[in-house]
């Protein structure tokens, strides 16, 4: 596969790469779908819209880091992690704040995401079960972004069954944790339940959690990007990625968000753990089983700098700082990886520029 080719071999050049080429481009693709969102008719589509587009920006920087293991292929790489992480962050507000809590409007909506990966899937009325439907066309546009790329990655036959497998969990969790409240928990473990054979050490939440993540889509798009990729390498990068570098990801996030969705009354996975020690161990071990499963992969260096990098991106996030339970979790997690501290750093003087 070419990205072998091209791979950063330490963190200083996956940095320099995703400073120098990547972020550039994800600010300039956002600032398109931000120019598309103010052309919204429905003004709460354009306010969930534009919302995400701000206060998520940094999903989309953490996913197109993929794009600097391959540059020359970055013209389709960043356009599409950029596009489907909108449409998810896009999705999510809209779920989260939802002006209905109707599952098929949910499952509808989240049609989009399996549509977006399809390249000859026809677009459909995402928008039939709610009463906001005029977007200009915005969701449409990315989903048809997504399959003009998907259709330019030369191996993408090879990946598409577990791409659909990974959004297709995605849906559904996005599905059973928006509905109403009395019902999300119990729809949860129902769905938990025809999965836990498959994975016995882990608890329901931190299942959930790990098909809430992106990344081993983002992956699975960056190695199809590559020449004569099989299916057998797409299965083994399936299995390393998920559950436990899935799981890592989300966890995190939700991690530093507590105080904000317990305000909101959103759905938390971290809430089910029992004090911050549990949740500290928890993750910790999932980080832990997070490293040792890259190493079935080509390239494992790169992967750990993912990892490291995940850590550094959610601990470095001001919001740590607001919440004494969430800084005593990051001071124990950030032991022992000086490759986490230099990403932590660097994230942290990012944070302050983009903020200043």
């Amino acid at each position: 596969m070419r990205y072998g080719q091209t791979v950063p071999r330490n963190p200083v050049a996956l940095v320099f790469r995703v400073y120098r080429y990547v972020f550039p481009e994800v600010t300039k693709q956002l600032g398109r779908w931000r120019e598309e969102a103010e052309r919204m008719a429905d003004p709460e589509l354009r306010k969930q819209a534009i919302d995400s587009l701000t206060s998520k920006e940094f999903h989309c920087k953490g996913g197109a880091v993929y794009a600097a293991a391959d540059l020359p292929m970055r013209h389709v790489l960043i356009p599409l992690i950029v596009a489907f992480q909108t449409i998810s962050d896009y999705l999510d507000n809209l779920c989260d704040r939802s002006t209905s809590l109707n599952a098929d409007d949910f499952r509808l909506l989240h049609q989009s995401m399996l549509d977006a990966v399809e390249p000859n899937a026809p677009l459909a009325d995402y928008y039939a079960l709610r009463a906001e439907k005029e977007d200009g066309g915005y969701l449409h546009k990315l989903v048809q972004t997504c399959q003009s790329c998907v259709s330019q990655l030369p191996s993408y036959e090879a990946v598409k069954e577990r791409v659909k497998e990974l959004v297709g969990l995605y849906a559904d969790l996005q599905v059973y944790k928006h509905i109403r409240r009395d019902l999300r928990e119990g729809e949860l473990l129902a769905w938990w339940d025809k999965h836990r054979q498959r994975y016995p050490h882990l608890r329901w939440n931190e299942f959930a959690a790990a098909t809430g993540s992106t990344l081993g889509v983002f992956y699975l798009f960056m190695a199809a990007a590559g020449e004569r990729l099989t299916e057998d390498q797409a299965e083994a990068i399936r299995l390393a990625y998920f559950p436990h570098v899935c799981g890592l990801h989300i966890l995190l996030d939700y991690l530093i968000d507590q105080e904000e969705d317990r305000a909101g009354g959103d759905l938390n996975f971290c809430s089910y753990y029992e004090d911050g020690e549990t949740t500290a161990r928890q993750i910790a071990d999932i980080a832990q089983r997070a490293r040792q499963d890259i190493f079935r992969l080509e390239h494992p260096q790169f992967h750990r700098m993912i990892i490291e990098g995940l850590l550094a991106l959610y601990l470095s996030d001001p919001k740590v700082k607001e919440q004494e339970h969430v800084r005593f979790i990051s001071r124990k997690l950030m032991k022992g990886s000086p490759v986490m501290r230099m990403f932590f750093f660097a994230f942290s003087v990012w944070t302050r520029k983009s903020s200043s």
